[in-house]
């Protein structure tokens, strides 16, 4: 199992003020809280979403990753993922700002879908999200067909591993480098 006891789920939209800040859910900020503080990580996502991750999630994917490091096929993509993280946290009344440059890069205009995801936060542009469930629920994209994805995620389910797909990368126990045992929050 990917988490033991805490996962962020559900969804809510959320208008952005003048200087790009939206409140954060309560029950998002709450899973957020580690030691007594609610500090995160805001970066680019998968898809063209934005990502909040908390603190002990990052921790772990750099444990993990730079054991990596100096893998030439992934370096564009730690440039990438890296440089464009930004700790930050809540204001007193539950704001976040997002940077400007993360904001611009995943199109986020005046309002934002914040989508409860497992181990992280996903904050997508309204629209953007909007015409994805709407194709997704529609089937009529060959890219968001429901039955086929819901058929393989919960093949996930399985004692047995999915067959990992074929590369030059060094191979390791488990395939994906981002697969940890994350501790419940502590709130």
């Amino acid at each position: 199992m990917l988490m033991s006891g805490f996962f962020f789920s559900g969804s809510d939209s959320a208008k952005l003020d003048e200087k790009g800040r939206f409140v954060l859910p309560q029950t998002m900020r709450y899973g957020l809280v580690e030691n007594g503080k609610c500090e995160f990580v805001i970066g680019l996502g998968l898809g063209g979403c934005l990502a909040i991750y908390r603190k002990s999630v990052i921790e772990k994917i750099v444990e993990k990753f730079q054991k990596m490091q100096h893998v030439a096929q992934f370096q564009k993509f730690f440039t990438l993922f890296f440089s464009t993280l930004h700790p930050t946290e809540c204001d007193k009344v539950g704001r976040i700002t997002l940077p400007a440059a993360l904001k611009q890069a995943v199109g986020i205009q005046k309002e934002v879908v914040i989508a409860g995801v497992m181990d992280k936060i996903e904050l997508w542009p309204k629209e953007v999200y909007d015409r994805n469930l709407r194709e997704l629920i529609e089937g009529k994209s060959p890219d968001f067909n429901l039955a086929k994805m819901a058929e393989e995620a919960f093949a996930l389910l399985n004692d047995t591993a999915p067959a990992a797909p074929s590369s030059t990368a060094p191979q390791s126990s488990n395939p994906n480098p981002l697969y940890f045992e994350s501790t419940p929050a502590k709130v």
